[in-house]
């Protein structure tokens, strides 16, 4: 127990995951602004000096929704200390309700969106209410089954278009200066994809400085201890496990647009997989971590691919290799390494 008291005393004093330690130097505020600005405008430039094909816009495209995918599951993962093994819930959820309301009821892309996240947000409260009383194993267990429980309703659902899904979900039209905003083709998806990224990460590094990314540190680490200070531990985990579900539900939302279809596969094991291999990758915790794990991984699939079910073997191989031999992934292996120089 001596153990877990040290690690969660440091913990509880810190403001947020980024504050200084004693001797550190830190950059003026302006020049973290600068640097945050040159990253964000290289990054949305960076399709275009990679050559502009479709194939470069589509694999970005990609990285954009794969990366929000990952960053709700990286909520729960990195301040919870759980493993969903549910997440591709939401996910689909995002991308089902777009596509029903969309295909069968005309609605445009911004009530779909609410419709999306509303949808999302339920099924957290409920499934949050049942499951965040449990620990560990139980609630992996419990959230998986909640994603089975999903893959048999929409396999088997006429109006969700059963094993065939729904197809025919139209362009995304935006409301834009002088008009509308169409887009036809990956390169006019990008900007709105890169605008979803910005925001998430942005909504992500407010969380993790907020009470609520605090508290659930704090309930990680040391429940007991949190508890005596104030903190209502069972509320807190409920709070932040429904915070990630509209997180994953966005992507979905995204990707229904950019397929112009969805179909039970969005519940297969490759997107969960792809989840936890994207927030384990780079390791826990970065506020950029879940968009490196995504850019690694969806790079390798779209332009270095050895086919379907090579790809998915590369996927699991990789997840079972980081969590046996490099726990704390690569910066992990980075600490290692300038360890071992510094010696």
């Amino acid at each position: 127990m001596s153990g877990v008291h040290t690690q969660a005393r440091p913990a509880v004093g810190k403001a947020g995951p980024d504050t200084p330690t004693p001797g550190t130097r830190t950059r003026p505020a302006w020049m973290k602004a600068v640097g945050w600005l040159v990253l964000v405008v290289v990054a949305y430039l960076s399709p275009s000096a990679l050559g502009g094909s479709d194939r470069i816009f589509a694999t970005f495209v990609f990285v954009a929704i794969f990366a929000v995918m990952s960053y709700g599951l990286d909520v729960v993962l990195s301040y919870l200390g759980e493993v969903s093994l549910g997440h591709t819930l939401f996910w689909a959820a995002g991308s089902y309700a777009t596509a029903a309301l969309a295909v069968k009821a005309g609605w445009g892309p911004l009530s779909s969106l609410a419709a999306a996240l509303a949808v999302a947000t339920v099924l957290a409260v409920v499934l949050g209410l049942l499951t965040m009383r449990n620990r560990e194993f139980v609630f992996s267990l419990v959230t998986y089954a909640a994603a089975v429980i999903g893959l048999t309703i929409v396999s088997n659902n006429g109006f969700l278009g059963g094993s065939d899904g729904i197809v025919g979900v139209p362009v995304l039209e935006l409301p834009a200066l002088g008009g509308q905003y169409v887009a036809r083709t990956n390169a006019d998806l990008w900007p709105i994809a890169f605008a979803v990224l910005v925001l998430v990460v942005l909504l992500i590094d407010r969380f993790r400085r907020s009470r609520l990314g605090t508290n659930a540190l704090m309930a990680q680490m040391n429940g007991d201890l949190a508890t005596s200070m104030g903190v209502d531990v069972r509320r807190t985990r409920v709070l932040v496990f429904v915070l990630s579900a509209p997180i994953s539900a966005i992507a979905g939302w995204l990707y229904a647009y950019q397929r112009s279809y969805v179909s039970p596969d969005l519940l297969s094991p490759f997107f969960l997989l792809f989840m936890l291999t994207a927030v384990i990758l780079p390791g826990r915790r970065l506020l950029l971590g879940p968009l490196v794990g995504a850019a690694i991984l969806t790079t390798q699939q779209q332009l270095f691919s050895f086919g379907g079910n090579a790809d998915k073997i590369v996927l699991g191989g990789l997840l079972a290799g980081v969590l046996l031999l490099f726990p704390d992934g690569l910066v992990g292996i980075w600490r290692l390494v300038t360890r071992r120089r510094s010696k």
